[in-house]
């Protein structure tokens, strides 16, 4: 495909499972504009985010490395240009590169690979959550309040106002740059926060989804499902589940988390609108994506944190006049999202990282021997987790635990844990070897624990730890 001559904007959300779309064929989740934008493009159908928590994601993003290369494990270590980026190096071939809206970086002055950052949403005071950071079993801070907000269901909250304001911002930037006689290719990133709780959502959002249409979550522990033991230790920290007020509640919380996914998908409609009316249609390439997924009850579980599809798999979209609409089902990650956009540019990788530019994917067959790989060391994990996709097969390595093992050509919905059955016994062989050519899980794990240690120390200690960082979601920015 080309792409040359063409500017590229790039829409990230927050917390948007890849399965909430209605392109993909999603039972009820209604998602028009992003279905159009997916009709006029490339669905990568196996995308995944490089690590299922905010901070660490998009500095894996930003970089182009896993999370253990760039050794940012959690949301107290924001990236602020340790490394070059993908900004920095559009920046070095001239190209003009703003962002508009969250970035979760660590703050404002820092030189981070963009030009201007317009309201930019950044860690909390610029240290994030530190808390988080204290992850062995009899340290780790209990929660002060509901992660997923005090209160839920229909309104407004400081998020949904956040995205108006980033939209806002976005349709005032679209007009001024059309006005503009340059006709050099640029670069914009949009952050969008939805459907990131708290799970308050504008009533007409909420109302396209009436308990009785939504399904029950599946796995749930009250109906005998057992968690895995990392998840259940986890979850002895947050359980997010057992902190509903009521039944109803718990119904609320699905039908918001839905209700946000269509106010997402109703702002990005009036950005693509603006960017037809400006003219910016046929010489733009359009990249829609998301940080990291939601479990929204599966499994008993909310927010995202673990290595499961709901949490680990992201959406990802490519569209452009020039690109032959269709679908790639080769696994893709983030990294090579970040590999793209110098691509796009013809500018050099920022740190040679393992990703592959997605043009170059999407132009050949499916690549059934491709690798894609993700980790978690950060919230309530007493120890890291480490996922691998390779072709129809997802294996889930837990430091200390047994590991799991999926077969998402025949059980999509990871229902059948196989790695104590015999059968399998070479697959989980063959993928933990994958796993070895990318790290030494034992290695890593300890290396994540010395950083966090020698952060924490470099506060005063554990319990001056404990007090730094939100409780629940980063606030925004003032307005």
């Amino acid at each position: 495909m080309s792409n040359k001559n063409q500017n590229l904007i790039i829409i990230m959300s927050d917390e948007h499972q890849a399965k909430a779309l209605g392109s993909i064929g999603h039972p009820f989740v209604k998602t028009p504009n992003l279905d159009k934008l997916a009709s006029n493009g490339i669905n990568f159908t196996n995308a995944y985010t490089p690590c299922p928590i905010c901070v660490p994601a998009r500095a894996s993003f930003a970089t182009g490395l896993p999370v253990h290369k760039n050794r940012l494990w959690d949301n107290a270590m924001p990236y602020f240009g340790q490394l070059p980026s993908w900004g920095h190096m559009l920046q070095k071939k001239g190209v003009s590169v703003e962002s508009i809206g969250k970035l979760h970086y660590r703050a404002k002055e820092d030189d981070d690979g963009f030009d201007v950052k317009h309201i930019p949403m950044m860690v909390y005071k610029g240290v994030g959550m530190v808390w988080g950071s204290i992850r062995r079993e009899n340290e780790r801070k209990t929660r002060d309040q509901r992660m997923l907000g005090e209160y839920i269901g229909p309104g407004n909250s400081n998020y949904t106002d956040y995205d108006e304001a980033v939209v806002k911002e976005t349709i005032n930037w679209l007009e001024n740059k059309s006005n503009e006689i340059n006709s050099d290719p640029w670069c914009l990133y949009i952050g969008l926060v939805a459907p990131h709780f708290p799970l308050v959502v504008p009533q007409e959002f909420y109302d396209m989804y009436p308990h009785e249409i939504l399904p029950n979550t599946k796995l749930n522990p009250k109906d005998g499902y057992v968690q895995h033991p990392w998840i259940k230790k986890q979850k002895e920290l947050r359980n997010d589940e057992k902190d509903f007020k009521s039944d109803k509640e718990r119904w609320d919380a699905i039908a918001s988390y839905y209700g946000l996914c269509s106010f997402l998908d109703f702002n990005i409609g009036k950005i693509l609108d603006k960017i037809s009316d400006c003219g910016f249609l046929e010489n733009s390439t359009i990249i829609y994506t998301s940080d990291h997924g939601d479990n929204v009850g599966a499994r008993g579980l909310w927010g995202k944190s673990n290595m499961y599809e709901e949490s680990s798999a992201i959406p990802l979209i490519i569209s452009s006049s020039t690109i032959k609409p269709g679908r790639c089902d080769t696994p893709v990650s983030l990294l090579d999202l970040s590999e793209t956009i110098v691509d796009h540019f013809e500018a050099k990788s920022p740190n040679n990282g393992p990703g592959e530019s997605l043009y170059k994917i999407a132009n050949k067959p499916i690549d059934k021997s491709r690798v894609v790989f993700s980790e978690y060391h950060a919230a309530s994990s007493v120890s890291g987790a480490f996922m691998i996709r390779k072709d129809q097969w997802k294996y889930i390595y837990y430091q200390g635990f047994d590991p799991e093992l999926f077969d998402l050509q025949n059980d999509p919905e990871e229902e059948n844990n196989l790695s104590n059955n015999p059968k399998f016994f070479d697959i989980l062989n063959e993928l933990n070897l994958e796993l070895l050519k990318i790290c030494d899980p034992k290695e890593i794990n300890d290396l994540a624990f010395k950083d966090q240690d020698d952060m924490i120390e470099g506060y005063g200690g554990i319990e001056e730890a404990k007090k730094l960082g939100a409780n629940a979601a980063t606030p925004p920015p003032k307005l």
